[in-house]
């Protein structure tokens, strides 16, 4: 047995009862025989020795029971007087009295505490230094109970410990021990003082570090030959607790290279111990396959639930199922097999499931990026032919004969699919076999092929509920990572087709899983056209095809089933959507919503309620994110069941679960995007093919009329609340402004209120929704809902939250666009009836934003900028606005030279920019003008992310009058600045910022035109100059601007051909129409620079339609 029984939980049940005597209360027992105890003194005597014999005897055998009322403190007091009763000559008691340390400890879950600890462990290291060897079993195991979770504690005497410990396994001892069960105990002492609880102090690194080396020193050694197989194994399980406890409770990082190959190499080597059939040899060290390029940012969380450390539990990373287990048994074999080699397959299964709980715990220590280089170590790959099938992770998923340990390797899998979308991604399927070596990227598609063949094959052969549980949940991991639109045809259909019967399988878990994989299926990379055609199949197409392997199934059509009514065939064909194949996984996904559970699906019924009528939660629930998935990815096929989809949702709303509301308001949000998309100005959808605006009002009638009004309104579920808020805020424009008056005041009186609201998650949700709502074409020119809306935003930009603040700043700058928009209409109504106070508020607002983190200031920046564009002149003239105008462009002149996040920075400029379209601001004579345009000159020449030089390019070309450039010499300043970027345009260390090359010299090169069509007499020298210097670059970059479209360069919104030749011509005007001094050298020059740029396009125009005209006869 390990030095520690680390038991699950405390028995339960009454405490004996004396005949005819008043129950005895918990703790009574514990503390009458503590009493006599400590009543006791030290006494060598026959007689002394005796009566402490047995009250030990009684002490171990009193029944502790949960609850027994016996404090950990008095424990301590007792285990303390015992030692100091039993002298180290009697070995006899100093066995008993370490029995006695042990069995407490555990039975009642106690660590002692520091003080009583010191003089307990003393006593015990000075027990196994003078007392007998066959005393040594009981005395360890009551020193793994004492340092248990007390590693921090026992710095004093850690040493010694170690010592000890290392005298039991052999490691540098002074006289090493032949007895196999003290070396596991050893190893178990170590495995205790490396185990700690959440919130406690680690065990300090040095310390970590020997441990780790011994623990790994062990799982390498091989088997010596006095040691029996079950206590081999049992020393290799201390060893992999040992390990994980390392990783889990001590948050050990393995940074180093050979340290990390060295575990994996071990670990592997456990995986597939004792496994029959297998004799595989693994190397000491697995090295990592260099990658190409990756990006390792940290993977999300994963899914799997933390170990709870309060108890003295077995300790496994892996936690049950999410769904509800079936078999009440523990053991992996029946007891039919019986027997000393059943006995030995239990415990061999028992290392590889220890071997793959520490694989986790590594996995969950290391960075993703790191873990893959070991892919092909772990993961299959196809194998060449005629060699065989190097083994992984689905060896064991396919040939180990204990359920639990192929449902530990699966959830491994799972654990390193997780967050590999990135990686997965240069998979790339190809014909050519002609290849002198194969390419990493087919390496990694043919490894995802091997995995989807493996992974199918154990779905079929599987008979264990739960592992055919992990094995569609792994499916479902691999699915939502692998690149499908780069990899064969085959890969999804196989899946589908296979994983279809399983929707009626008799486990509640299996069913669920099985709608989790076809969720993943609808939404990796949709719209997938294989995925299209497979949603377009026959309602029954494949549900009736069980497989051997499939047990438990219903009747093939037992979702079609309503009772009462039409058939499903009879609705399809009556139905006014006119779809000759409607999509079978939405009908089959609304039944289990709706419809009532079926007699033949109601075993192991996880999540339901006793009586209830329909399919347990956790399928409902399912049912409802495929249905959002396929509202977001294929809602062409969503559409044609818009109405029936409404009634759905206004059912699940109208429930008591909140989780089912919630989940009806995450589809109905989805289904209102959906029509949002089809109806913008970019949609691909044809007229023709929309969702009609009526239809759309009716569909939202509905919803407003229902149960959406008293989600609203549910403040005992904020998180419905919110999630109601967001699904307000997918209605179509379009169909709002038909909506009856009632409705469209019920919406916004609703979400100012909601703005209220003392949670933040709905606060935040109205926000957002107050920032969608101001832009609807029918409520914007309303200056009462500007203002209100623009009150509540201001709000909540005051707000403690970090997340409010972001989605008001958003909204703010949604209204402020709002503003923009109104400027441009004929009416000026709304610029004269705009508040003045309310606008000062909004830039106080604003600016104070942009001093907040950086995913509030990007929008604050916005929002100033479009403030300072919409300043009317009565506005710019009153005293009060000229001081808050001077802060909020300083305010964008720190932002845009500010080391901020590249949004901010880019915003920023975008925002000075619109500074600059306001021709009532003194831009040219206010003292702002140099710092304004010094910011945009030192980012446009010296930043690193070429979408902000873009941005501050821009911003320089936007002033229309000379005089609003300032100075010649601040004009020659931008002049030569905009020449030194043009220079600079290729000069980037990162590959991604190639791309935007082409935008920026467009933009430059258009900046660089303006200018020219705004020069004056004073400016020409210092043009001249320039163009004397880099003449021949900036002529070959403007000449390529006015060819670009040609070549197809991404000019982004560059202006056409025909406006580039006209704005050039205009330059050329605009110089020649100075009036100079006679015989200005300067004029002359520019003059002839522009003619030959326009001379040399021209001709070559004239080439390419000669060219043309000889090419097409």
């Amino acid at each position: 047995m390990a030095a520690v029984q680390l038991a699950g939980s405390l028995l339960c049940g009454p405490q004996r009862e004396a005949p005819g005597e008043p129950p005895v209360e918990p703790g009574n027992g514990f503390r009458r025989l503590s009493a006599r105890l400590r009543a006791l003194r030290p006494d060598d005597s026959n007689s002394a020795r005796t009566e402490i014999h047995l009250l030990f005897d009684q002490l171990i055998s009193e029944n502790y029971s949960e609850g027994s009322g016996v404090a950990p403190e008095d424990v301590s007091a007792l285990l303390v007087q015992a030692c100091r009763l039993v002298h180290l000559n009697q070995n006899h008691l100093v066995s008993k009295v370490s029995q006695l340390i042990h069995h407490l400890l555990n039975r009642l879950q106690v660590i002692v505490d520091e003080q009583n600890l010191d003089f307990l462990l003393a006593y015990t290291i000075s027990a196994i230094q003078h007392c007998s060897s066959w005393t040594h079993m009981e005395i360890l195991q009551a020193l793994a109970a004492l340092v248990y979770c007390n590693g921090s504690k026992c710095q004093k005497v850690i040493e010694t410990v170690f010592c000890l410990s290392f005298d039991r396994l052999g490691i540098q001892a002074l006289e090493p021990t032949d007895l196999p069960f003290e070396r596991r105990l050893g190893l178990s002492c170590l495995f205790c003082v490396c185990f700690s609880v959440p919130g406690q102090p680690y065990l300090d690194e040095p310390y970590q570090s020997i441990c780790f080396q011994t623990f790994l020193t062990t799982l390498q050694s091989p088997k010596l030959s006095d040691m029996d197989d079950i206590t081999f194994c049992m020393l290799l399980q201390n060893a992999l607790k040992g390990i994980q406890s390392l990783l889990n409770g001590g948050k050990m990082k393995l940074t180093q290279m050979e340290e990390l190959g060295a575990l994996l190499a071990v670990l592997k080597k456990s995986m597939f111990h004792g496994l029959p059939g297998l004799n595989i040899e693994i190397p000491t060290v697995l090295y990592p396959t260099p990658l190409p390029q990756y990006d390792g940012r940290p993977p999300a969380k994963p899914q799997q639930s933390e170990e709870s450390c309060a108890s003295r539990p077995a300790v496994s990373s892996f936690s049950s199922s999410v769904w509800k287990r079936i078999s009440s048994s523990e053991s992996d074999y029946s007891d039919a097999e019986g027997g000393m080699q059943s006995k030995m397959r239990s415990y061999q299964a028992k290392v590889r499931q220890g071997a793959l709980a520490c694989f986790l715990s590594t996995i969950k220590s290391i960075e993703k990026k790191v873990l893959y280089g070991y892919w092909s170590a772990f993961v299959p790959n196809t194998p060449e032919l005629g060699s065989p099938q190097s083994v992984s992770l689905m060896t064991l998923t396919l040939k180990d004969p204990s359920p639990k340990t192929r449902a530990c390797a699966l959830q491994v899998l799972s654990a390193i699919l997780e967050g590999s979308k990135q990686f997965l991604s240069v998979a790339e399927d190809t014909s050519d076999h002609r290849r002198a070596f194969t390419p990493f990227s087919v390496m990694i598609a043919s490894s995802i092929k091997e995995l989807h063949r493996c992974l199918l094959l154990a779905l079929v052969a599987e008979s264990s509920s739960q592992t055919l549980t992990q094995i569609i949940k792994c499916l479902a991991n691999l699915v939502s990572n692998a690149p499908y639109n780069r990899l064969q045809l085959s890969l999804l259909t196989k899946v589908w087709n296979q994983i279809k019967p399983y929707i009626r399988h008799k486990d509640v878990n299996v069913r669920v899983s099985s709608l989790t994989l076809l969720g993943a299926i609808v939404s990796t990379h949709a719209p997938l056209p294989e995925v299209q055609l497979l949603l377009q199949q026959p309602c029954s197409s494949g549900l009736s095809n069980s497989n051997s392997a499939t047990p438990h199934l219903g009747p093939p059509d037992w979702w079609k089933k309503a009772p009462s009514g039409p058939s499903l065939e009879e609705t399809i064909i009556n139905s006014p959507r006119g779809s000759s194949e409607p999509c079978w996984l939405i009908r089959l996904c609304i039944s289990i919503v709706t419809l009532p559970k079926e007699d033949s699906c109601s075993g192991s019924e996880a999540g339901s309620v006793a009586g209830s009528a329909y399919e347990p939660s956790p399928m409902r629930l399912e049912a409802l994110q495929v249905l959002a998935h396929l509202a977001r990815g294929y809602f062409s096929m969503a559409q044609v069941y818009l109405m029936e989809l409404g009634e759905v949702i206004c059912k699940c709303m109208g429930e008591a679960d909140p989780s089912i509301q919630l989940h009806g308001a995450k589809l109905l949000e989805e289904l209102g995007t959906g029509l949002i998309q089809q109806y913008k100005p970019d949609s691909t959808t044809a007229p023709d093919q929309r969702v009609p605006v009526l239809l759309v009002v009716t569909f939202w009638t509905m919803m407003l009329n229902g149960p959406l009004p008293r989600a609203l309104q549910n403040s005992e579920h904020p998180t419905l609340q919110a999630s109601a808020c967001d699904a307000l805020s997918s209605i179509l424009p379009e169909a709002f402004s038909v909506l009856p008056n009632d409705r469209q005041i019920l919406c916004i009186t609703m979400l100012l209120g909601l703005n209220d609201s003392k949670n933040r998650l709905v606060k935040a949700a109205t926000s957002r929704a107050l920032g969608v709502y101001v832009l609807f074409p029918c409520l914007r020119q309303d200056v009462i809902f500007v203002a209100d809306t623009a009150n509540a935003i201001l709000m909540s930009l005051q707000d403690k939250s970090l997340n409010v603040r972001a989605k008001a700043a958003w909204s703010l700058g949604n209204l402020t666009d709002t503003l923009i928009v109104n400027m441009e209409t004929p009416d000026p109504s709304f610029q004269e009836e705009f508040s003045g106070l309310l606008l000062l508020k909004m830039l106080r607002s604003a600016i104070e934003a942009s001093k907040d983190k950086d995913k509030v200031k990007s929008n604050a920046v916005r929002a100033l900028g479009n403030l300072l564009h919409f300043l009317q002149p009565s506005h710019i003239e009153k005293p009060r606005f000229t001081e808050i105008i001077e802060e909020s462009i300083q305010a964008l002149i720190s932002t845009v030279l500010v080391e901020a996040a590249m949004k901010v920075r880019w915003n920023a400029c975008y925002a000075m920019g619109n500074v600059f379209k306001n021709p009532s601001l003194p831009l040219g004579t206010a003292p702002w003008t140099y710092q304004a345009y010094n910011a945009l000159t030192s980012v446009v020449t010296s930043c690193k992310n070429f979408k902000v030089r873009i941005k501050s390019a821009t911003a320089l070309s936007i002033p229309g009058r000379r005089e609003q450039y300032g100075s010649t010499e601040q004009f020659t300043q931008i002049w030569n600045a905009l020449v030194t970027a043009l220079q600079k345009s290729e000069d980037t260390t990162d590959f991604l910022e190639f791309k935007y090359c082409a935008s920026l010299r467009t933009q430059i090169c258009q900046a660089l035109i303006h200018l020219l069509s705004l020069a004056s007499a004073s400016d020409l020298p210092c043009i001249r100059e320039a163009l004397e210097q880099n003449g021949d670059m900036v002529r070959s970059y403007i000449l390529q601007f006015l060819k670009s479209g040609a070549k197809g360069d991404d000019s982004g919104t560059a202006p056409s051909l025909q406006e580039r030749d006209q704005m050039v011509k205009s330059a050329l005007e605009r110089i020649g129409g100075i009036q100079g001094l006679t015989g200005d050298t300067a004029q002359r020059a520019v003059m002839g620079y522009l003619e030959d740029i326009l001379t040399a396009y021209l001709d070559s125009a004239g080439s390419q339609v000669a060219l043309l005209g000889l090419t097409n006869p």
